[in-house]
């Protein structure tokens, strides 16, 4: 799985999903990412990446030609890459620790539904009870309490029903 996260909204772009990530593949995933980056979907002025042998020059390239500054973190030092692991742990004990994954297009589509769930209906504490898509869920005063369930019911998002 290859993702992208924003620091300042905690915004996810999930890149993609492969059994065997070569330098190839990620590349190709940053290119596609960068064609959001030139639609102005996504702003980027800095990217942190590990040292992974996959992320070559080809990769950091793509961005560099968006006039996004690549920065690699140290090595062994996982702290510096801390919203990253954060996310990663997330996603495992809120998603994919109940759930058995039978194969790359089942977990394109949890994690593309957890994604969903973690940006629009998630608060989260580092941003004030706000959810990453920008704001809070909307507020209807009274009335009674919706549910939503989620990848079979393993996610609830609750809100007000309209008057």
């Amino acid at each position: 799985m290859l993702f992208f996260i924003e620091l300042g909204s905690r915004r996810v772009h999930l890149a993609g999903c492969t059994a065997n990530p070569s330098a190839t593949w990620v590349a190709q995933q940053a290119r596609q990412l960068a064609w959001r980056i030139a639609d102005g979907e996504v702003r980027l002025r800095f990217l942190l990446r590990d040292r992974d042998d996959k992320f070559t020059l080809a990769f950091d390239e793509v961005f560099r030609s968006e006039g996004v500054e690549v920065i690699p973190l140290p090595v062994r030092f996982p702290v510096a890459n801390s919203f990253a692991e954060r996310w990663v742990g997330t996603a495992r004990r809120e998603c994919l620790d109940h759930l058995l994954i039978v194969g790359r297009r089942h977990l394109e589509y949890v994690l593309g539904e957890f994604v969903e769930h973690y940006q629009e209906a998630r608060p989260h504490q580092g941003l004030g009870q706000q959810t990453p898509s920008g704001g809070p869920p909307v507020q209807v005063p009274g009335g009674r309490v919706v549910r939503r369930d989620r990848l079979g019911g393993l996610i609830h998002e609750y809100e007000r029903a309209a008057a």
